[in-house]
């Protein structure tokens, strides 16, 4: 027999959750009815993205046998749920999308990468991991600009460095969680610094390689010599120029960190 909840405050216990109901006029079992709806979806959509996974590792298995087995591998169940939810579970075009991946990673010896195979580069400290999220949960890689020369470093060791930082980000990462926050500090930046063909490589390498990953990317204090390298980048983000904002080293400061957890090029 359903009975009606008073306005006044009901705390309901269901199962471990405990819910207090404020609203004149709802009954209990559709509360509950629409509590258990939920509940059966989640667990209909985990169904469903099980039977999908399985689908493709089993075509990988049959059609791409070559491609290694393991973490990152075509038997990656986490990686392969990345790109199915980047491909809206569409398993011819994961699977496409996915060997490709696979098979850079190999080529471009992703798993050899180390602390100490990038260190040479990384003392030009043009980019870094910052230790700290930002408000929104998200890790944080800072790419400083005016640091970057593309006469004078090896692109091959500019893009090693690349990857093995956004493979630091993703490993320390919970299981399903992956939004980058990816900031570009341009003050400073000059014609020396342009580099159109690494800017190219790494935005294939977070469409391509690492989908889904970025949450946004802020071009920061961006110099009016900036902007036709903007105008000729734009059109390869592709769906990516929607992350993209141009905002203020003080918009970095007060709406994406807390003062104990600005990036160190952004403090004083």
């Amino acid at each position: 027999m359903a009975f009606a909840v008073r306005s006044s405050l009901l705390p309901l216990v269901y199962g471990n959750a405990s819910v207090s109901l404020r609203r004149p006029g709802r009954s209990l079992p559709a509360l509950l009815c629409k509590s258990s709806l939920r509940n059966n979806l989640s667990t209909s959509s985990s169904v469903d993205e099980q039977k999908l996974i399985l689908e493709v590792k089993n075509k990988l298995e049959r059609e791409y046998p070559m491609l290694p087995l393991g973490s990152y591998g075509r038997d990656d169940d986490e990686m392969i749920l990345w790109f199915l939810k980047d491909r809206k579970f569409h398993i011819e075009e994961t699977i496409s999308k996915l060997t490709k991946a696979i098979t850079w990673r190999r080529e471009f010896g992703v798993s050899d990468l180390s602390e100490d195979t990038v260190s040479e580069i990384a003392k030009t400290g043009k980019a870094y991991v910052h230790e700290f999220p930002d408000v929104h949960g998200r890790p944080v890689l800072v790419v400083i600009a005016s640091k970057h020369f593309p006469a004078k470093h090896d692109p091959l060791q500019s893009e090693k460095l690349c990857v093995f930082l956004i493979e630091k980000i993703i490993n320390s990462l919970p299981a399903g969680k992956g939004e980058v926050l990816g900031i570009f500090d341009l003050r400073g930046f000059g014609p020396e610094n342009g580099d159109i063909l690494f800017l190219k490589f790494l935005i294939d390498v977070f469409y391509y390689y690492y989908p889904r990953r970025l949450g946004q990317v802020l071009f920061v204090d961006a110099p009016v010599v900036f902007q036709p390298i903007w105008q000729l980048v734009k059109p390869l983000l592709r769906s990516y120029a929607s992350l993209v904002r141009f905002c203020s080293s003080d918009t970095v400061r007060r709406e994406y960190f807390t003062e104990a957890t600005i990036p160190p090029n952004f403090r004083g």
